[in-house]
């Protein structure tokens, strides 16, 4: 239970004041020396506000010994005072200590009536500000540490548009774009998310933005699903994703006895379905990475089969041929497993059916053949007319 300041009389109560420090530093993660400091520069405004003493060298402090508060009135040992609210003569600084000399400071201690009320006013107010700013800054730094993570939430509202989760200190917020379309939430279900982003909101609070259509909850699931994976045996080297609807992982691993693809599906297939339960039936191909771009880029568009790959470096264009029977596959429907081929493999993907080929080389060759004899008639009718 967080203990509070006591005030009793209007004035701060030294022991149980040093007692809420302890107590507050501990339960909320608040640096208690950071703490003291803002309640002495508080107080200092406060004193200069009330007793009008702006002009004046003053300073709070707080013993951390016994908790009791000190106004102090600095003034500078001078030969001359020329002012008498920053200045005393050497000769009335001796007076007070004859260790004194030119250029020391001598602290007199005050006790300005009615400051004790104003004290307690004035720490109550800045330890709640101070809760509230350093939990805050708590809750900020803890979750800014978990970007990329997948946390689980309580869903607290869910209407159709974003979805608020309760991640126990803090709510959580999945824009309609970061949900899988095929889902439908309930309040009080539960509900695993990526933290995609952790911003400051207004007045200093945080934003926590989760997703499950990222491809960042993807690669997640399998660095939690796939131990290989998250001991780094095995490579994530891309992933594009349809979300709710199919998603393409490559993978990889430098080490030659392990199958990287075969380590991902698991046995009978029972860690790839894991993911894909998650992912509410959401089809996902793992296939393997391949630095030899044409032999990726014929895996990337499986389940199709493919004849052919014809490579142009510098532009990053393939042109692919595959059976005529797998064209449709090879494209998808509305062109998904070509565009998704795409996205992994960062290539640009032309492809043709075989049929279709063969019309372009016949088209092709017709075509030169008639610039041939385009070039020939013009070549005779040069010499008929010289």
């Amino acid at each position: 239970m967080k203990k509070k300041v006591k005030v009793e009389s209007n004035e701060i109560d030294t022991i149980e004041f040093l007692s809420a420090m302890d107590e507050l530093a501990e339960n909320n993660g608040i640096n208690k020396q950071t703490l003291m400091e803002s309640i002495e520069q508080a107080l200092l405004v406060a004193y200069k506000k009330n007793f009008d003493s702006a002009d004046e060298n003053i300073k709070v402090v707080i013993d951390r010994t016994d908790g009791k508060m000190h106004v102090y009135q600095q003034k500078e040992v001078v030969e001359e005072v020329e002012d008498d609210k920053s200045q005393i003569s050497l000769e009335d600084a001796k007076k007070k200590d004859k260790t004194f000399k030119l250029g020391d400071t001598v602290q007199f201690d005050i006790k300005p009536k009615e400051f004790g009320r104003i004290a307690a006013q004035t720490a109550r107010q800045i330890i709640t500000q101070k809760i509230r700013e350093e939990s805050r800054r708590v809750i900020f730094d803890e979750f800014a540490d978990k970007k990329g993570e997948i946390i689980t939430g309580l869903v607290q509202k869910a209407d159709g548009g974003s979805v608020i989760l309760d991640l126990g200190k803090i709510e959580g917020i999945m824009p309609r774009k970061e949900q899988i379309a095929t889902e439908n939430y309930s309040v009080n279900d539960k509900v695993k998310a990526c933290i995609i982003n952790v911003a400051e909101g207004k007045k200093g609070t945080t934003q926590i933005i989760l997703s499950r259509a990222s491809i960042e909850f993807v690669r997640k699931l399998f660095e939690i699903e796939i131990p290989e994976i998250y001991e780094g045996v095995i490579e994530i080297k891309s992933i594009s994703r349809d979300a709710s609807s199919r998603s393409k992982i490559a993978v990889y691993s430098p080490n030659p006895n392990i199958d990287p693809v075969g380590s991902c599906v698991g046995q009978k297939g029972i860690r790839i379905q894991n993911i894909i339960n998650e992912l509410n039936g959401e089809k996902i191909d793992v296939i393997e990475w391949n630095e030899d771009p044409s032999i990726y880029i014929s895996t990337a568009l499986l389940p199709a089969k493919v004849l052919a790959v014809d490579i142009k470096e510098e532009e990053r264009f393939a042109q692919v041929i595959v059976p005529d029977d797998q064209l449709s596959l090879a494209i998808g429907k509305s062109g998904q497993n070509a565009k998704l081929a795409a996205k992994l493999t960062n290539w640009k993907i032309d492809i043709k059916s075989e049929s279709q080929f063969r019309q372009m080389l016949e088209k092709a060759q017709a075509e030169d053949i008639e610039d041939e004899q385009t070039e020939e008639s013009i070549e005779e009718n040069q010499n008929e007319e010289e």
